[in-house]
């Protein structure tokens, strides 16, 4: 019987092992150095999700710890009572917890590969080679036809000679400057395990929720008082708190039901969203885990998409509707008021700074709507519009799990998006490092709440076809055009145009 190593993976040329006694033919050394190169690419993907790949290995070592240590209590019996009292306490734990874990490796079985593989075939997918992967496989060959039409079919099949449900991915790994599919299976119930751990949809998920919900519209409220003239009463404050926070409330909600709508046709489950409350911005986004697997990279890219797209267009629809209906951009009759201080050394409201414009004109005039000391007066609907912009595209930066993270991983593959995500990171570092504290927080936020991968999808083989690559790249314009810095930010240079809040009034 061969041993395992730590991580689950056998250690001798017979890939079966100890589970189900299924053989494979003598390979060459060439042979064997290819299946050890595609198995590791695959292990990197899977071992960020699943924390142990053997679960079978696992119960049964602690069942082994649970047995020595009732034979240790056994040899120490014929001590004091309050010794026996406690060594029966011990003993009584350690029988119940055996019973459990006997259970418990009665469901999660490894899966007999002998039996699997002659599930596959020249109608599915032709498997010319298995490697023991965890509790289930990694199958090595090619698909005879389209998954759609692959995929269910095997499944079934699988289910059936496994006597339980199993999981598919379908994937692709270049080896050798060849490219090599591979069909992984995997038992159900281990996945649904994995995806119960991390489960955030309980009552504790949705009171943070609704906790963060809260939190944000005091930031907001907070962030709008920066914003008023001198000697503003209480109603000229609510006046002007209102439409910003109804702004806000307007594009996370589209974006919402939009995005959990084109989940839901996908079937994939979305845990709570979560809204960053910030005192900057107000918010700075809002953030969600994916509680099911995703069928394909369409998935990942169209539900990551969807948020992105339906919050830029609802917030510039936002900012036109309030200009159009001020007549002008003097901000109306409950204008905030934008002050220097909001966009000095900061650059990723750059944006905005141009949006609104400047304090003088080139020849030195002060414009009529400006207030000096005060501010340019903008209508708070079209600054939460415009707001919107700058967080959709914080958002949008290819890091992690963050929207844009994820839209880098259906469009480019997993090591592009990764290295991506790296650069992000360090650049929004540089960015914290030179005076910008939104750059610092979001960074921080990106990178240790919101860092690592998604799991791959079920399909990772079907492209996701011209009209999204075309959509993303759209995206990353705008969230590049939206966030680059000018003179006026943390990066000053003489390519720009003159910044427009150094003079003091």
């Amino acid at each position: 019987m061969d041993e395992k190593t730590a991580d689950g993976k056998l250690t001798v040329e017979d890939i079966s092992g100890e589970h189900s006694g299924e053989t494979t033919k003598k390979a060459t050394p060439d042979m064997q150095e290819e299946k050890q190169e595609v198995d590791w690419k695959l292990d990197s993907d899977f071992k960020k999700f699943m924390s142990n790949p053997s679960i079978e290995s696992a119960l049964k070592l602690e069942k082994k710890r649970a047995e020595q240590r009732l034979l240790q209590l056994e040899k120490e019996r014929g001590g004091s009572f309050f010794q026996n009292l406690f060594s029966g306490l011990v003993r009584n734990a350690l029988v119940k917890e055996k019973e459990r874990l006997e259970k418990a490796e009665a469901t999660f079985k490894a899966l007999d590969l002998s039996k699997l593989r002659s599930c596959f075939g020249f109608d599915t997918f032709f498997a010319n080679d298995v490697r023991r992967f965890g509790d289930g496989g990694i199958f090595i060959g090619n698909l005879r036809k389209p998954i759609s039409e692959v995929k269910d079919k095997l499944e079934k099949r699988l289910s059936d000679a496994a006597g339980r449900e199993v999981v598919l991915w379908f994937m692709e790994e270049q080896v050798n400057d060849s490219t090599k599919q591979v069909c992984v299976v995997q038992p159900k119930a281990e996945i649904d395990l994995q995806f119960e751990s991390s489960n955030l949809s309980t009552l504790g998920g949705y009171t943070a929720a609704v906790f963060l919900g809260i939190t944000t519209l005091g930031t907001i409220a907070v962030m709008s008082g920066f914003f008023l003239e001198p000697n503003a009463t209480f109603e000229d404050y609510v006046s002007r708190v209102l439409p910003l926070a109804g702004g806000f409330l307007t594009i996370l909600g589209v974006s919402e039901v939009a995005t959990r709508s084109v989940a839901s046709a996908y079937g994939v489950k979305l845990s709570p969203s979560f809204l960053i409350p910030s005192n900057w911005t107000g918010c700075l986004g809002v953030v969600n885990n994916y509680e099911s697997l995703l069928p394909n990279k369409r998935a990942l890219f169209d539900i990551a998409a969807t948020r992105a797209t339906s919050a830029y267009v609802t917030s510039f629809l936002l900012a036109l509707i309030a200009f159009w209906v001020d007549g002008s951009t003097n901000g109306g009759d409950n204008a905030l008021y934008i002050r220097p201080q909001f966009f000095f050394n900061n650059p990723l409201l750059s944006f905005i700074q141009y949006v609104t414009g400047p304090y003088s004109d080139e020849l030195g005039n002060v414009l009529p709507q400006a207030v000096p000391g005060v501010g340019v007066p903008v209508d708070p609907l079209a600054f939460a519009g415009l707001l919107g912009m700058v967080i959709t595209s914080l958002n949008l930066l290819p890091c992690g799990k963050l929207e844009g993270g994820r839209i880098a991983q259906a469009v480019l593959g997993r090591k592009k998006a990764n290295l991506l995500s790296i650069i992000t990171s360090l650049g929004l570092g540089v960015g914290g490092l030179t005076g910008s504290i939104l750059c610092l927080v979001w960074g921080f936020v990106a990178t240790f709440f919101r860092g690592g991968e998604e799991l791959p999808a079920q399909d990772e083989i079907t492209p996701l076809g011209q009209g999204r690559y075309v959509w993303g790249y759209v995206l990353a314009v705008l969230c590049f055009l939206t966030l680059f810095p000018n003179s006026a930010g943390t990066f000053p240079s003489a390519f720009y145009t003159p910044p427009f809040f150094r003079g003091e009034f």
